[in-house]
């Protein structure tokens, strides 16, 4: 059976908007797929911690050199990873926050961006490992950015993805929630529609 992996990132966890239209999607996909295994990490509640230079150490030592707390901050590490591993389809709620990513989502991509586990080095430049996943991510933001250089988040989730070899990525927008109530709910509706089509995109193609 195919396995999901939610990921929410809001500093209000499952109450952000982001969340909210990322949850209305993986409740429509565990739907068309009974029996699936659902992960999720809440970023908001358990936020992964920064990296910093023990931990960035951790990851470089030998493995028998490990003193126990490097250990653990592998191990940690390699929890986050296992998961991802383990995901078929991988849904992200993504706020944005001053026009960037949330810090949680930057130290989460850090723990899981490990040379020889999720991508390596070849002569031809890095191979990312984690290939024949689908990624699908819910963009929540006050303004309007898409499609300009002040959408920052798009092309680094892109990138950061198609690093560990997750190329197949669908984007949903919900903009301009902080200009006005009209907006706010025009927009969450448009967004809702494009993830209900989505939905429908899926039980056809099964």
């Amino acid at each position: 059976m195919k396995t999901l992996l939610q990921l929410n990132t809001s500093l209000y966890s499952g109450q952000g908007q982001s969340s909210l239209l990322a949850a209305r999607f993986v409740e429509g996909w565990l739907a068309a797929n009974p029996g699936a295994t659902h992960l999720q990490r809440d970023l908001g509640r358990e936020p992964v911690p920064h990296l910093d230079a023990q931990r960035f150490g951790a990851f470089l030592a030998k493995e028998e050199a490990r003193d126990p707390e490097q250990k653990a901050v592998v191990a940690y590490s390699d929890r986050l990873i296992d998961e991802l591993r383990r995901a078929d389809v991988i849904v992200l709620g993504l706020p944005m926050y001053n026009f960037g990513v949330p810090s949680t989502l930057k130290a989460y991509f850090d723990h899981v961006a490990r040379a020889g586990e999720t991508f390596r080095y070849t002569e031809n430049g890095p191979l990312g490992l984690l290939t024949g996943k689908k990624a699908y991510v819910f963009a929540a933001r006050g303004g309007r950015y898409a499609g300009t250089n002040s959408d920052t988040q798009t092309a680094y989730v892109r990138q950061i993805l198609g690093f560990m070899g997750i190329e197949d990525i669908e984007f949903v927008y919900a903009e301009g929630l902080a200009i006005g109530e009209t907006d706010k709910q025009t927009a969450l509706l448009k967004a809702q529609r494009a993830i209900d089509g989505l939905l429908v995109q899926r039980r056809l193609a099964a």
